[in-house]
């Protein structure tokens, strides 16, 4: 371990939930001189503005058991970070197009085969779970999980942080990284505004920053961003509170509880190309009224809902839709964790883990992430479940 105050170990850039998670996991292990670097403050990205789904309805086996390696931590947070957390169960639900049904209970084997608590439910049982919901012709059977939820973004990363930083993480804000020092293919470190750091390890979790960061090393990330916009309604008085979160595939919308009096609703695409650095920090109303429109048609009490609030946000989109993870095939060293298509946060404690594996031990152990390397597109092989749902 170097005692330079501008050298270290390793050096983790993003202290949104992936970055902290990092972190964390790395000190944990006691991996030597940790920094991390962040160009705003922790969790002031994508992390805050995340709408925090906690569930592991998932098409692709490795990320069912990263989710359910996350619920288990986000289940013992208190022993594992010191801080209370904000997990609330409230149960959640997917809803998918009568076509998919039968790729809905194959993914629903999948799941239970890696661990999940799920189950199907016909609509009429559904009904029964959440009786403010529309269920009409288009709803045949749905898959249920009661454990899962949702959380806070911008706490996971501050408690991750802050455990961290007990263990010996140093924690640098306000900090932009400018440039990577590579020699010979190695990296050497880092420029920030504040000056060089020297590491031979880099960890990029700079989620929708990642593309105008490794373009200044000349390295092209299969990453596009993808502006998003999410509507919070006061709910009217009738509607009961806490009900399951949803992703419904039939109107391409997900929803949740919101506290005990809110719902939050929002949708699967947007505008792709948008500057991270500069996007609509409010959202539209005649978006948010579109959101709230399409939230009505699977729970009609919410026509007279009140439009509390807009959230704007930025994801970082790749070809497949799944994350990158792993080390960059041109910079020895350099390990990226990102791209995960705005479903980062229910994964992000495991993440970290494997992460830690991959860096410390050469390979991760808990889940095997090779399926998520970098390279998979220029070797022609994206991420493909046998059992994707068909998009509408």
């Amino acid at each position: 371990m170097s005692s330079n105050g501008n050298a270290a170990d390793f050096i983790v850039i993003g202290a949104g939930v992936m970055g902290t998670s990092i972190a964390y996991h790395l000190a944990k292990r006691k991996a030597g001189r940790i920094i991390v670097l962040d160009k705003d403050h922790v969790g002031r990205g994508a992390s805050g503005r995340s709408s925090a789904l906690i569930r592991m309805h998932y098409t692709f086996a490795p990320e069912v058991q990263l989710a359910v390696k996350s619920l288990e931590m986000f289940r013992n947070w208190p022993e594992i970070t010191g801080a209370p957390g904000d997990f609330r169960r409230t149960g959640f639900v997917q809803i998918v197009p009568l076509r998919d049904i039968r790729a809905l209970k194959a993914n629903v084997d999948m799941q239970r085969r890696h661990g999940v608590n799920v189950e199907i439910l016909t609509a009429e049982e559904l009904h029964k779970l959440e009786p403010d919901w529309l269920l009409v012709d288009d709803v045949l059977e749905a898959a249920y999980e009661p454990e899962s939820g949702y959380g806070d973004g911008a706490g996971v990363a501050n408690d991750f942080l802050a455990k961290a930083r007990e263990l010996g993480v140093e924690y640098r804000p306000r900090t932009r990284v400018t440039d990577f020092l590579i020699r010979t293919g190695r990296i050497a470190g880092i420029v920030t505004d504040h000056g060089q750091i020297e590491a031979p390890v880099v960890i990029a979790a700079t989620g929708q920053w990642s593309k105008d960061l490794f373009t200044r090393a000349h390295i092209d990330i299969p990453i596009q961003t993808e502006y998003h916009e999410v509507a919070i309604l006061k709910n009217p008085p009738g509607i009961r509170p806490g009900g399951s979160a949803c992703i419904d595939y039939i109107l391409s919308v997900y929803f949740r509880s919101e506290g005990h009096d809110k719902t939050l609703v929002g949708a699967f695409t947007g505008e792709r190309g948008i500057d991270p650095e500069n996007f609509p920090q409010r959202a539209s109303q005649e978006s948010l009224a579109a959101l709230a429109d399409v939230a009505c048609k699977r729970i009609p009490r919410l026509e007279n809902a009140e439009l509390v609030r807009g959230i704007t946000g930025v994801y970082d989109v790749t070809p497949d839709c799944r994350a990158l993870l792993g080390e960059l095939p041109e910079v020895h060293g350099v390990y990226i964790a990102a791209g995960f298509s705005g479903m980062g946060f229910k994964i992000s404690p495991a993440v970290g883990l494997v992460i830690s594996e991959l860096v410390l031990d050469g390979r991760a152990s808990t889940v095997d992430i090779s399926a998520f390397r970098v390279s998979r597109f220029a070797e022609g092989q994206p991420i493909r479940p046998e059992f994707e749902y068909a998009e509408n």
